[in-house]
């Protein structure tokens, strides 16, 4: 299984600006199915956040748009790009790999904390 890797995460106040990154080991591993997950302090879960497929960009229902996900092909990098944080966006946030049903498919890595409070 493919450990994908995230950056980027940071403690900032509230109406921050941060952009998570994504990378795989190597060049050779494609990026073109990766989802953006997240699990909140005290959840058991990790609810999704977005992905990007050659369908395009995708998001939870719960999308309010202040989250766009974006791939650079060049640095073979997916991006989560989050403005206007909230502090229930506090969170562990990981990345994954997707099959083909759009389920993370590869291993969990350690994740990026984002921390949002004044």
């Amino acid at each position: 299984q493919v450990q994908l890797a995230e950056s980027g995460g940071g403690s900032v106040q509230p109406g921050a600006y941060l952009r998570l990154k994504c990378t795989a080991p190597g060049n050779g591993f494609s990026m073109d199915a990766v989802g953006w997950y997240r699990q909140a302090p005290g959840e058991e879960q990790r609810q999704f956040v977005a992905r990007i497929t050659s369908y395009g960009p995708g998001y939870a229902d719960s999308w309010d748009g202040r989250f766009m996900i974006s791939r650079d092909s060049k640095e073979n990098a997916v991006y989560l790009e989050m403005n206007d944080l909230k502090p229930e966006d506090t969170a562990v946030y990981y990345c994954n790999s997707l099959d083909a049903t759009w389920r993370p498919v590869g291993a969990w890595g350690r994740g990026t904390q984002v921390t949002v409070s004044s």
